[in-house]
């Protein structure tokens, strides 16, 4: 398994091409652009007299971005943005469960739990054998090779709690050169964790019985004996207090240290639940925060199998974006379990390697736990969520009525939060940029003039369907174009935000003592203060894609748009779940109106 990797899967990196930093001033135009429909006349003049100070010769912004394109042109910086992820991600202060973490809910099998589950570690191991050996052919999207950097955090990823900024523990690293050569991952069950070895000694994987009968077992011994403390619920916690509390448990005795050793070094956690989920939306929701102390949300990798054999993933954001998991999902399920089994070479060894996880607590640890799973609890019940599905549309549908699918939803989203809430909002949307060196994302901002025009015809009683018909494509085509000069890494949020950073970092040493007064101005902090967050993942082997809201009035949108059908999982803070109940109901009124107002006659 653990063969050194041969060029083939990771060789391409340093041929692709670099993120393109932009100029200054590009980036500024952009930004006052994008900024410019969500504001009043006032607040945009605002906004460009600082943006005209950032600018000036001798202003701010022109000592920032020289230390930001010095940085760049660093040897062993692959990107602008290599300083800026690790802030984005690992620097965030509150909890990641819900919060940072995403999911998606597989396409079902008909399989039982431990059948299910079988299959799915075989898949893994299978997938993790082809990129330990560089078998794994580089992916290409319409024949551009794309990065695959984040394939190396797919196993034995942990992301650690830090007082000011997390961690993350990985393979292929100077710490830990090479693929993971660990053995073991870690199942939990009713709260309670096992290590179970998937490789034997000599590093051959457990034939599928194997396996079956190592799951087993844990289900039957966590029965008996179950975790009084699970100590799961701490990954919940606020990530200041998550990494007091770690250093606490490591203190307090050397069983701990050992057991969070097994947990950081595990190929991935699967997490078997004891219920079958309701519905479909309650699964979603289960795999997005569910309790019970059954998940380690800060490891990479967390697949979910329920008790009547639906299954999932849980993923911490901060190393996998959701164009890599989208993939590693497609290698899990891509082919049936026995044919995985075979191809990465298992045989039958007998019951797996296994040991429960102990931790021993004092009074004030267990009451730790107790603590952080009822605040944790009532953090998952102050969230309202809801699933939609349209089975008679899909992208398809959008391409026949001559509209880029994604720019036929976007608006499709605009138009429903205009009638929901009576305004248009600042909504994001993320833009896959991989085809750059460590190429990650890049933050589009939806609302263009042509939306509001758009917007505006569809609300205007007067405006006849060719009116609307025409704004309505407009803003489809403005839509589509922004979206173009996204992939192309021509946004200013990213890089301006970077800026931000510089001067919070090195500002005394470049002479920018204070914080630019365009950070301030109305168009960032409007611009930045989302109302709706939208991503897409596209793959026929999931049913739901989710992520939490961003803000306090913010709905999270995740959609999974095919070409026969288009289903959605909204989140939002429970005060706001009258307002998405609206935007749903909006939205599902919109999608066929839109669809009529482009079919001829």
């Amino acid at each position: 398994m653990n063969t050194p990797a041969t060029p083939a899967t990771f060789a391409g990196e340093d041929q692709l091409p670099r993120v393109p930093l932009p100029t200054l001033e590009d980036s500024c135009a952009r930004f006052l652009t994008w900024c410019a429909p969500l504001l009043t006349a006032g607040e945009l003049a605002a906004t460009e007299a600082e943006v005209a100070a950032f600018l000036r010769p001798d202003g701010p912004g022109r000592v920032l971005h020289a230390a930001l394109a010095q940085y760049d042109a660093t040897e062993g910086v692959h990107s602008w943005l290599d300083t800026f992820w690790p802030y984005r991600y690992l620097g965030r202060r509150d909890r990641i469960a819900l919060n940072a973490n995403f999911f998606f809910l597989f396409q079902d099998t008909g399989e039982d739990q431990f059948t299910r589950a079988a299959g799915l570690i075989a898949g893994a191991l299978h997938l993790k054998r082809q990129i330990d050996t560089g078998l794994l052919p580089p992916v290409e999207q319409r024949g551009v090779p794309q990065s695959m950097a984040q394939y190396r955090y797919l196993f034995s990823t942990t992301r650690i709690p830090g007082t000011e900024q997390d961690t993350v523990r990985a393979p292929w690293t100077d710490a830990w050169p090479g693929p993971s050569d660990a053995r073991h991952i870690v199942v939990l069950h009713r709260g309670t964790l096992f290590r179970m070895d998937v490789l034997g000694p000599d590093g051959v994987p457990h034939a599928l019985d194997d396996l079956q009968a190592g799951l087993r077992h844990v289900v039957k011994a966590a029965a008996a004996d179950p975790e009084p403390a699970p100590v799961g619920h701490l990954t919940t916690l606020a990530r200041a207090q998550w990494a007091q509390t770690r250093a606490d448990l490591l203190a307090h005795h050397p069983r701990n240290a050992a057991s969070l050793d097994d947990i950081e070094t595990a190929l991935f956690c699967l997490c078997l639940e004891d219920t079958a989920p309701a519905d479909t939306q309650t699964a979603c929701d289960e795999l997005l925060y569910g309790d019970r102390g059954n998940r380690w949300f800060d490891k990479a990798v967390s697949l979910v199998v329920f008790a009547d054999g639906r299954a999932g993933v849980n993923v911490e954001h901060c190393e996998l974006d959701g164009t890599t998991i989208l993939s590693f999902t497609d290698a899990l399920l891509g082919a049936p379990a026995q044919e995985q089994s075979r191809a990465c070479g298992a045989r039958p060894q007998g019951l797996p390697a296994l040991d429960r996880l102990a931790f021993v607590l004092d009074d004030d640890l267990r009451a730790r736990v107790t603590e952080a799973a009822g605040a944790f609890a009532a953090y998952g019940a102050g969230t309202a969520t809801r699933t939609l599905s349209f089975p008679d549309f899909g992208s398809n549908t959008a391409k026949a009525l001559g509209v880029s699918p994604d720019a036929f939803v976007q608006c499709a989203y605009q138009l429903a939060h205009q009638r929901a809430k009576g305004h248009l909002g600042a909504t994001y949307e993320s833009i896959a940029t991989r085809q750059y060196r460590h190429g990650r994302t890049e933050a589009m901002r939806v609302v263009t003039p042509q939306t509001r025009t758009f917007t505006e015809a569809m609300q205007d009683p007067d405006a006849d369907a060719a009116t609307r018909r025409a704004a309505f494509l407009a803003a489809a085509r403005a839509h589509a174009e922004r979206a173009r000069q996204c992939q192309a890494g021509q946004a200013p949020e990213q890089h301006l935000w970077e800026l931000e950073l510089i001067q919070r970092r090195r500002g005394a040493e470049l002479g920018v003592t204070e914080q630019p007064a365009l950070y301030r101005t109305p168009g960032w902090l409007t611009l930045r203060d989302d109302y709706l967050s939208t991503s897409s993942a596209p793959s026929t082997r999931i049913q739901y894609f989710g992520f939490g809201s961003t803000s306090a009035q913010c709905i999270g949108v995740a959609y999974v748009l095919l070409p026969d059908r288009f289903n959605l999982y909204l989140s939002t803070p429970r005060p706001v779940a009258g307002a998405m109940d609206a935007f749903a109901r909006h939205l599902q009124a919109a999608v066929p109106e839109l669809t009529a107002l482009l079919t001829p006659a």
